[in-house]
């Protein structure tokens, strides 16, 4: 569990930015559940090449994906309606927070740290997760409707920090997929990487990966958001 003895003022981020799906909930491994049991009735099932079209990506990026990968006569916009209600169907069943998450959650709300949820999923999914998991935790949520473009556009970050009046410069962002730190680091925002999945991270300045948030305590956060990468 997060040391959660509360750093010198000095040391902490100025907002941490959470994602979500695979980050804080144990989300991840449904979306590509969903997405293999569709590729599977489109006779493609999926492989690990077919990993970065999936993992952390949007409805509608994995819907053209495989659109174009099994020649399928649906539409984009049909197979992202069934990706969409077969994710929202496993995910109101079955929300598991990720270890630590909630511990790290209420030791920055004790710090009055403010937080918000930026995910590339559908605000009907969000809304899901945070009734299973609490509102409250945020001062900020963004979905995949929210910004112009989603990840692994800056998009998210840059209005979550907006929304919270701060330069993204000075948050941490907490992430679990490629596309989510590529998201965050064209934003400006430190990035502490959790992988939810064996997927190779990228390497930065300011990207310090950890195996677990149950590794993370306010004194980690706040080094991270104003110092270079730490790999333990």
């Amino acid at each position: 569990m997060p040391d959660t003895a509360m750093p010198a003022s000095n040391a902490l981020p100025a907002a941490v930015l959470f994602d979500m799906d695979g980050t804080l909930v144990d989300t991840e491994q449904l979306w590509w559940q969903t997405a293999a049991e569709i590729a599977e009735e489109l006779r493609h099932p999926l492989t690990d090449q077919d990993a970065p079209e999936v993992l952390g990506q949007a409805v509608e990026h994995t819907a053209a994906h495989l659109h174009a990968v099994s020649g399928t006569a649906l539409s984009e916009a049909e197979l992202a309606a069934r990706l969409g209600e077969s994710f929202a169907a496993k995910v109101a069943a079955e929300t598991v927070p990720r270890p630590g998450a909630l511990a790290l959650l209420a030791a920055l709300r004790d710090a009055g740290v403010p937080t918000a949820l930026v995910s590339a999923s559908p605000r009907r999914v969000v809304d899901l997760v945070l009734s299973a998991i609490g509102r409250d935790w945020f001062a900020v949520t963004l979905a995949a409707e929210d910004t112009p473009r989603t990840k692994p556009a800056p998009d998210p970050y840059l209005a979550a920090a907006a929304r919270l009046g701060l330069d993204p410069a000075d948050c941490l962002a907490v992430e679990d997929t490629p596309t989510g730190v590529a998201s965050a680091t064209a934003a400006g925002c430190a990035v502490l990487a959790v992988p939810s999945t064996p997927v190779p991270m990228p390497r930065g300045e300011r990207i310090t990966l950890l195996a677990s948030l149950e590794q993370a305590d306010l004194a980690l956060l706040g080094k991270l958001a104003g110092a270079g990468a730490v790999r333990p």
